[in-house]
């Protein structure tokens, strides 16, 4: 369950801003929207965004930020790199991948049907960067907030609804990619990743799906 927790809580570490805004429409996930991002996620063939995490805990009035760099490539590779304040991360390719941190030397290899954190992880990034709606609607009751650019609204389904209350994600103007996501948890406490500078369909080094931290 504490495996869980941290692995929605980043979402990504995941994984992709809304403000703390008053919403006041939702609606059912339409087959035009889902359409809609179906079409705009056939057009990405690779991925990448810088990103800050901003993490707001309860019982302190401070946020805690930290900023890094994803990486997708389509069918099976990504990448996702903490680097402030303190560098972290990990490469998936296919079923296995590495992870680092900047405090141990070298790098650990993982399977991902031998590690269920990790294979959390990768399930709901390459959700997102697939916009796989068949998944995530497995997992979440989605609702729309806004159809332009596109909002929606993720209450999540059993195990997870007992420490998640919900998750706010906001796709780009061409529906491509997510620029946000905010991450509320029941405890009160809240993620907020707000993805920038993101580049579609440029070529991406093999490298970056093998090395660990690049600086």
């Amino acid at each position: 369950m504490v495996a869980l927790k941290w692995c929605l809580t980043l979402l990504l570490w995941l994984s992709i801003t809304l403000p703390a805004m008053g919403w006041t429409t939702e609606v059912a996930l339409s087959a035009e929207v889902t359409q809609r991002l179906a079409v705009a996620a056939q057009q990405v063939e690779t991925l990448h965004s810088d990103f800050v995490q901003e993490k707001y805990l309860s019982i302190f009035e401070e946020k805690l930020i930290s900023t890094g760099q994803f990486y997708y490539q389509k069918p099976d590779q990504l990448r996702w790199e903490l680097l402030e304040p303190v560098g972290s991360g990990f490469v998936i390719t296919g079923d296995s991948g590495q992870r680092w941190h900047e405090r141990i030397d070298g790098s650990e290899s993982f399977k991902l049907d031998q590690d269920p954190a990790m294979a959390l992880i990768a399930e709901q990034l390459f959700a997102w960067a697939k916009a796989d709606l068949a998944w995530i609607k497995q997992n979440y009751t989605i609702s729309v907030v806004s159809e332009q650019p596109i909002q929606l609204k993720l209450v999540p389904l059993e195990a997870a609804a007992q420490f998640l209350s919900h998750l706010m994600i906001t796709f780009n103007d061409s529906d491509r990619y997510v620029v946000a996501v905010e991450i509320h948890e029941s405890d009160g406490d809240s993620t907020r990743i707000n993805f920038n500078n993101s580049v579609v369909n440029s070529e991406i080094n093999d490298a970056i799906f093998s090395d660990r931290c690049l600086k």
